[in-house]
């Protein structure tokens, strides 16, 4: 309870207190009530009273005991039951915070608080004072400590009762306009609002809560992120409700729910609005601005305006004007005129463009529409540069302002146009506009008696309407020909000399002095910056020691990172964008000996990854049919991951792209096709311990078999990646005789890939660390 500040206090702290702790045995007899200030050394951060005990600290400065007393109150440390054994010492200069002089406290207890494990609870009552004060946990302190409004919470909430808005709930979710999974900094309204960095989150704010939504990749990144203003919701864990479930647990009957529609594909915004009516709750579409950037306001970022650059022939393979032929023949089998596309890296892949507006993704803010007579880009024109100006226009494709999409799609519609929308993909603002158009069209003709809206879907439609189905581009691109594969190949084999250089420089220096997460994560970028073609990283580098290797997508901070030494797992997780290629891989080691259960969870994982590089299925096999084949090793001894297992590739584009993927969520049917690149990446982690994943790029390839059943073909997988494992991280009581094979053969084609690339110190341990494994069990 909070301390009165009354002159009576003041009276009796003077005096010699009793202090007994409840579960600590005998009351113990301090001078001026040392104890007091003690615990409240610990508890400081949450406890109610914190003003008053620093008031009356100034007035009356207490001091340790000494001699028989402090051997007393040691040996009652000692015996207690509660983790609380504090080693009272001599005050000293360096023990005073806030005005306060505190004891210096045992190593077990420093050992506990730093590692956040609970130190039990217990019981103080000074008597002479009035009231208990009772010591609790930080879990439960910071249920009860005094709420602090964020300021950004506060201005957004303003926000909800203007006139123009009038709203009682606000959803910001991390995707910009164009559904981009990595997106510019201006547009990272939800880091902003929340706090939270990870790639995948959605925040919802009411005018009283606030909470935020994400998955197992990001749970214990959120937890250290979030304030005490905000809810962590865990996507996917049982109990969890969805945004739409908590919004209509929170709200009356009847709400207003806001949404920037530009930042919603059309699909999630009707599943969102169906979920919210079921308790008449209205969906609003904020069209005019986004409510987060008027929090914002100046210190938001500028857009970016990186210039846009020509992706080659010999890499692209197939020119401009062949793959729009191949779409507009599409279109017409649909029986549409027109077709709008708002994905940037099949903006990227159609026009044989890149652009450099999102880190790590080799793309460029716009939206394209392609008829069955023309093309137009939508994109800020200062990036055009007068090689692209002559590279678009000679396919026909001509440039608009990035704005003007929208009052394209409505003149389109009342053009009588016919358009293939991707709701899935193309935001619920065009999508909308470009109905309420098609609706004026029809209201129009009816209104002047020219035409009749069709009586049946049979009768034909001579004005606008739109067909829903996925852009065919997604497909178009997913599956590589054999320029971009060749330039996967390729790229891969400078990346793999890169990390080959930078992995035998690490091991040195980790023996020989102390280095940092942030600082290894920076020497192979020096690595790979002196590759032909680099361009930059293909995300974030995963560079975690120990714990940190098991929050799945960590990113080191200068400020707070780890050293990296020889006493823990230590996680790499890298990749770069080459002008000819992307590359994404994951090595897990230890620079000092493992520990039997670390190998034995390394050798389960390494267990489901060569199951996935020796798959074999018959062709339209969706990936989630394979994932399972990763997760049996852990299985068998209760163990899993909270990620899928494989996601695909882009060449010499986004690190991630669908449609297809490997992956425990089975809603998605894509089928993996010859062509297409995934990543093969298994894991495991213990919190707050380490963690370990294991990743190389395949493509899928057509397998030989010696049987055809059914007439199908059956596909496999061939590698990208050539990069060793750790061999002392493997339990070779665990693997079978084939398991050991399939590494000794990837150790080999390892070296005959890429020792012709490098030199000295890397070759000696390219040599050392792909030498063959025993091929049985010692």
């Amino acid at each position: 309870m909070m301390i009165p500040p009354s002159s009576s206090w003041r009276r009796k702290v003077r005096h010699r207190q009793r202090v007994t702790v409840t579960g600590l045995g005998e009351p113990i007899s301090i001078r001026q009530g040392l104890l007091v200030q003690s615990f409240f050394f610990f508890l400081v951060a949450s406890l109610a009273c914190v003003k008053s005990l620093r008031h009356h600290a100034k007035r009356s400065p207490y001091r340790c005991v000494q001699g028989e007393k402090m051997a007393a109150a040691t040996a009652a440390f000692s015996q207690a039951s509660s983790p609380f054994r504090v080693l009272l010492l001599r005050s000293s200069p360096r023990s005073s915070i806030l005005g306060f002089r505190f004891p210096i406290v045992s190593a077990f207890f420093l050992k506990q608080f730093r590692a956040g494990k609970s130190v039990g609870s217990c019981n103080l009552t000074v008597r002479g004072s009035g009231s208990p004060i009772k010591a609790r946990p930080s879990s439960e302190l910071r249920k009860s400590s005094i709420p602090r409004v964020d300021d950004k919470l506060r201005a957004l909430r303003e926000v909800f009762a203007s006139p123009d808005v009038g709203i009682d709930a606000y959803i910001v979710p991390s995707q910009d306009a164009h559904q981009s999974e990595f997106i510019a900094e201006c547009f990272m309204r939800r880091t902003f609002i929340s706090g939270f960095s990870g790639s995948a989150g959605t925040a919802v704010v009411t005018r009283e809560r606030a909470a935020l939504w994400t998955d197992g990749r990001y749970f214990l990144q959120a937890e250290k992120e979030l304030s005490q203003d905000w809810v962590l919701m865990r996507s996917g864990t049982i109990g969890v409700p969805t945004t739409s479930e908590w919004l209509n647990d929170v709200l009356t009957p009847g709400s207003r729910v806001g949404i920037d529609p530009f930042l919603f594909s059309s699909d999630a915004a009707e599943e969102l609005k169906n979920a919210l009516a079921k308790k008449n709750h209205q969906l609003v579409y904020l069209y005019d601005f986004n409510l987060v950037d008027k929090v914002w306001k100046e210190s938001r970022p500028r857009p970016p305006t990186e210039p846009i650059r020509v992706h080659d022939i010999k890499y692209a393979g197939i020119d401009v004007s062949a793959k729009i032929s191949s779409l507009r023949s599409q279109l017409n089998e649909a029986g549409c005129t027109a077709i709008i596309i708002s994905m940037l890296d099949e903006i990227a892949w159609l026009l044989n463009v890149r652009g450099n507006d999102i880190p790590h993704s080799p793309v460029t803010y716009a939206y394209l529409i392609v008829e069955m007579d023309g093309a137009q880009l939508f994109v800020d024109e200062n990036k055009i540069t007068e090689e692209v100006s002559v590279h678009l226009e000679s396919s026909g494709v001509k440039i608009r302002p990035y704005e003007s999409v929208v009052s394209e799609i409505e003149s389109l519609a009342a053009r009588g146009g016919k358009l293939w929308l991707d709701t899935s993909s193309v935001n619920a603002a065009i999508c909308s506009r470009f109905r309420s158009a098609c609706d004026r069209y029809w209201e129009s003709l009816q209104k002047k008696k020219k035409a009749q809206l069709p009586q049946s879907s049979d009768d034909p439609l001579d004005g606008p309407f739109a067909v829903c189905r996925r852009s065919p581009v997604t497909f178009a691109k997913a599956v590589k020909n054999d320029a971009e594969l060749k330039g996967m190949r390729e790229s891969h084999l400078r990346d793999a000399a890169a990390l080959t250089e930078f992995w035998a420089w690490l091991e040195e220096e980790v023996q020989n002095r102390t280095i940092t997460e942030v600082e290894v994560a920076d020497k192979l970028l020096y690595f790979r910056s002196k590759q032909s073609g680099f361009l930059g990283t293909s995300f974030d580098t995963i560079s975690g020691y120990g714990p940190n290797g098991a929050i799945i997508h960590y990113r080191p901070d200068p400020e707070t990172c780890s050293a990296v030494d020889s006493k823990n797992l230590f996680l790499l997780d890298s990749g770069a964008q080459y002008i000819d290629g992307t590359t994404d891989i994951t090595r897990t080691v230890h620079f000092g000996d493992p520990t039997p259960r670390q190998r034995d969870c390394f050798t389960r994982v390494l267990q489901g990854h060569i199951a996935i590089d020796q798959a074999v299925f018959p062709e339209n096999t969706p990936g989630f049919v394979l994932d399972a084949l990763a997760r049996v090793p852990l299985w068998r001894i209760g163990l899993d991951y909270r990620h899928g297992t494989g996601h695909g590739v882009g060449a010499a584009l986004n690190v991630h792209e669908g449609p297809q993927s490997i992956s425990f969520r089975f809603g998605n049917m894509t089928p993996l096709l010859k062509g297409m690149v995934v990543s093969n990446e298994p894991g495991y982690y213990e919190d707050h311990a380490f963690g370990i994943r294991i990743e190389n790029l395949l493509y899928v390839i057509e397998a030989e078999t010696p049987n055809c059943f059914g007439g199908i073909t059956y596909l496999g997988f061939e590698k990208l990646t050539y990069v060793p494992f750790q061999s002392k991280l493997i339990d070779l009581f665990l693997l079978s005789e084939a398991e050991v094979k399939w590494i000794n053969g990837y150790h080999a084609q390892v070296w005959e890939k890429v020792s012709p690339l490098v030199v000295g110190p890397a070759l000696n341990w390219l040599w050392n660390n792909t030498r063959p494994l025993p091929t049985s069990s010692p």
